[in-house]
């Protein structure tokens, strides 16, 4: 029986694998063999696949047996190839250790460089080189490594050893410290070494692999690999792969560096190539952002013949994936070796430019371009940016490397800003840091914005702030930081925790206090991949508005339509709240109708507004759905400034507040129930709603008025209530001597309706499935309590996502998917007509729920006017089989 192959190697111009093996060899293992099998300079080495971490983990955290020899022959390859050998006491081969899925996972997994030396191979290394302080440099910086994700120890312990040397020499770089220095810093990581692991570092190199290898595959279930891709909504895969490749080093001199760069501006998407670089320097530092680095158009006039060959190396790799790059590399004494490719993470305006302008370029079509784009990714075009009328005065500025405007209180640490949001999920938070790592992730999930006082357009920070589109600010060394008395000072500003703070990601200013913001608009690149969109998508898109600048907003984003005008918000304000709560206290039907008789003017203006706003589009309004008691004040100052308001006594207030209470408002007297309990407030909203319509429709304009009735159980429910609108629409039409097309439907929110759609749709002239309560009552979860254990429920693997996020396709989405194939089916066989379905809850602007309503048929999805440019891609992308909800 053949063993299964767990191992690819690379290196010489060959490969065994390929790119189109992610899967198999991560991202990283899949480019690096691609790489060099297109003749670009790549370091010799080999991967261990994807699936030995999924074995490793099957098998209670214990390797296949077939991987040692794999790896062991692999070695031997990589030797040949450098001709120097691993564990050599004169010219030792030195490996990095690095993880790579096979989905993107910046910084959050394991690394571990310069694998190979100890007490005696440094010393080879450093007579071989005649460089010492190269040589011991490399030997602290594998202890550190080695320590800190092998083997447990806080790389705070190895930080604090390396402070105090600096303090004891009087230096503030690193770079400063002479061999000697190095010589007595690498004493003191053994020490630390020894202390917190209980044994010696150890001097075996093969010792070092195999222990750097079972830590990459420990770090796959890590807590901040774990945090990154729950946020990011990762799963399906096998684990990551590992990827061990010969060292070449970027700190053996000022002929020497290291970098990371784009081939095009991941902010913007520009055709410019953009990153920074170190002189003198290892990978790591670039990223960590522990040095400022510099721009990479610098490197011409330090390197010119290393610029000149990465610049066509840029092409080539574009020329050859068709996409933009994030790539990896080192100057080993004046040669240039490539460390990494892959697909570069970006900005959503980077995203549509890069795409647009590839299909300008000849490298792809219009429909890859669609699906290049994620459809999340174009909240980045939606921020808002600083209102430039605004007069503000930044104190600083950094590199700016995440675009749009944030301002939130200043919190200092993740773990500060996860606790402060605990206790004020409302509130924004600005998360100012020296530099972040991985471990920050959960509290930059949390943040507006990002600000870091040091770091480059490749660091941790702006990587991660550019792919969940958080603006971001870096580089900005004006900031001194107090963590341990909660404060920042920038000159002579002090900014304390809990201030304000806002800054530019666009530019890259920092401006104390909060500064007004302006909505952004669709035009250039957007609007032009939107047109694409739209011409390959069968799913409408309809926006959810109360009111007409919602309305204006949503349809200049595209919006074809209201899908949801809830009525409730527009009685909270001014008089109308005042009238509302007459209603809510009348005595009896003549009280109630004399107060709905003061609402109704106001209720009609608001529908005219609307209807102008939505000319020639369908507007779907809902009847009143919350339970009147969310009208009146619960507490007792509230109650009595009521009272006197209304000129009643108080007593009265707290009465009717007390008949309104019920245990369970969701499931009491709200929606469908208060219409057929008080005629008259439904007959007040349909008049108002018609009388819109006509006083348009006089003024030359189209309106499309649909009548939505919510919460219908039973088709007895729609009956009733559908045979009095109807009366009302008569007598509206009678007075006004004309009249208007309009349509009478229901939210479908209750599973009892989604069983019997049948029934329902042979009243119905169309169905709004209103997924936000039909999860809560399918789940029989409270939306609004869920915190307590959702979370729970993900990390345990209970529910994939908050259902409440992205609709539960199993469950909730079979109830709607039934509901629709019912219910067109009974209005075609009974009315000979088509049954428009549409969804209206917070999943309608989700991507993967568009893709489930384009799956089943829908004739389109709601969403807030924002969401609306995400939801018209993703249903593009849905359309040309981009996705699928089976992914």
């Amino acid at each position: 029986m053949s063993t299964s192959k767990y191992v690819y190697s690379f290196g010489g111009g060959k490969a065994e694998g390929r790119s189109d093996m992610k899967e198999l060899l991560g991202g990283k293992g899949a480019n690096l063999a691609e790489m060099s099998s297109i003749g670009i300079p790549v370091p010799p080495g080999f991967t261990i696949t994807t699936e030995v971490c999924h074995d490793y983990y099957e098998s209670g955290r214990k390797l296949p047996e077939a991987v040692k020899p794999q790896v062991e022959e692999a070695l031997r390859q990589v030797e040949q190839l450098t001709g120097k050998k691993f564990g050599d006491s004169k010219d030792p081969l030195l490996v990095s250790v690095r993880s790579g899925a096979a989905l993107s996972m910046p910084g959050m997994m394991n690394t571990i460089l310069n694998l190979g030396l100890n007490d005696v191979a440094v010393e080879g290394l450093a007579a071989k080189t005649g460089n010492p302080r190269f040589a011991y440099d490399g030997y602290r910086r594998l202890i550190d490594m080695f320590g800190s994700t092998a083997m447990g120890v806080d790389h705070e312990h190895f930080e604090h050893e390396l402070v105090k040397l600096k303090e004891e020499k009087n230096v503030k770089l690193d770079t400063d410290l002479s061999a000697d220095d190095l010589k007595e810093l690498v004493k003191r990581y053994k020490a630390v070494y020894s202390k917190h692991v209980g044994e010696g570092f150890p001097q075996d190199p093969k010792d070092q692999l195999w222990k750097s290898i079972m830590a990459v595959f420990n770090s796959w279930m890590g807590n901040k690999a774990v945090q990154y891709r729950r946020i990011e909504r990762i799963t399906g895969l096998k684990g990551t792969a590992v990827n061990v490749q010969a060292m070449v080093f970027g700190n053996t001199g000022t002929d020497s560096g290291t970098g990371v760069a784009f081939t095009r501006d991941p902010n913007t998407g520009e055709d410019v190539f953009y990153g920074d670089y170190l002189i003198n320097a290892q990978g790591e530092d670039v990223v960590a952002g522990i040095r400022t680095p510099e721009p990479i158009a610098q490197l011409d006039s330090e390197m010119p013949k290393v610029y000149a060959e990465l610049m066509a190396i840029r092409k080539k790799l574009e020329q050859h994936y068709k996409e933009m790059q994030d790539i990896e590399f080192t100057v080993e004494r004046g040669t240039l070796y490539m460390l990494q490719t892959r697909t570069g993470k970006r900005t959503g305006s980077s995203a549509v430019r890069i795409a647009v302008e590839m299909v300008k370029e000849g490298f792809i079509d219009e429909k890859t371009a669609i699906k290049r784009v994620n459809p999340d990714s174009l909240n980045h075009l939606l921020l808002p940016q600083l209102d430039p009328k605004a007069k503000v005065t930044a104190i600083a500025r950094g590199i700016a490397a995440s675009p749009g405007a944030a301002c939130g209180k200043v919190i200092l640490s993740a773990d500060a800003a996860v606790a402060f949001h605990e206790q004020h999920p409302d509130e924004p938070i600005l998360l100012v840091r020296k530099e972040t790592s991985p471990e920050d992730v959960a509290g930059m999930h949390l943040a507006k914005g990002i600000l870091t006082a040091t770091g480059g357009k490749a660091s941790h920070a702006a990587v991660v702030a550019r792919g969940w589109g958080k603006p971001c600010v870096v580089g900005c060394e004006a900031i001194v930081i107090d963590e341990k008395n909660g404060r920042i000072t920038i000159g002579d500003t002090v900014v304390k925790v809990g201030d304000h703070l806002t800054i530019n990601g666009t530019n890259g200013d920092v401006i104390v206090g909060q500064v007004p913001t302006v909505d952004p608009s669709i035009s250039g690149h957007f609007a032009e991949l939107m047109s694409w969109a739209d011409k390959v998508r069968t799913l409408k898109v309809r926006t959810n508005a109360d009111a007409p600048a919602d309305a204006k907003k949503a349809r200049e984003f595209g919006a074809e339509g209201i899908g949801l005008c809830r009525t409730e918000h527009m009685f909270f304000e001014g008089q109308r709240i005042v009238d509302m709560r007459k209603m809510i206290l009348a005595d009896d039907t003549a009280g109630r109708e004399k107060a709905l008789a003061s609402l109704e003017p106001y209720q009609r203006e608001d529908f005219v507004g609307i209807f102008e706003a939505m000319e020639g589009l369908p507007v779907t309004i809902r009847l009143l759905d919350p339970p009147l008691h969310e009208f009146l004040p619960h507490d007792e100052v509230g109650q009595q400034e009521v009272a006197k308001q209304l000129g009643i006594p108080v007593e009265k207030v707290k009465r009717r507040v007390e008949q309104l209470h019920e245990a369970n408002p969701m499931l009491g007297l709200r929606g469908c129930r208060l219409p057929i309990k008080f005629p008259e407030i439904g007959d007040m909203q349909v008049r108002a709603i018609l009388e819109a319509a006509i006083e348009v429709k006089k003024k030359g304009k189209s309106v499309l008025p649909e009548i939505m009735i919510p919460l219908i159980g039973t088709v007895e429910e729609l009956s009733i209530l559908k045979k009095r609108a109807l009366a009302v629409a008569e007598q509206v039409f009678a007075k006004a001597g004309t009249s208007v097309e309009f349509l009478i439907g229901t939210m479908i929110e209750i599973p009892r309706a989604a069983l019997t759609a049948d029934q329902i749709a042979e009243e119905a002239q169309f169905f709004s499935f209103g997924t936000n309560d039909l999860t809560q009552l399918t789940f029989g979860f409270s939306r609004d309590d869920i915190g307590s254990f959702m979370p729970t429920y993900v990390e345990q693997k209970i529910l994939p996502v908050d259902p409440f996020q992205t609709l539960d396709q199993s469950g909730v989405g079979q109830l709607v998917e039934m509901g629709t194939q019912k219910g067109r089916k009974a209005r075609r066989e009974k009315h000979g007509e088509h049954l428009k379905v549409g969804i209206c809850g917070e999943h309608g602007g989700d991507p993967e729920s568009v893709v489930f309503c384009h799956e089943i048929g829908m004739d389109y999805v709601s969403c807030s006017p924002f969401r609306v440019p995400i939801a018209r891609l993703a249903a593009a992308q849905a359309a040309l089989g981009a996705v699928s909800r089976d992914k």
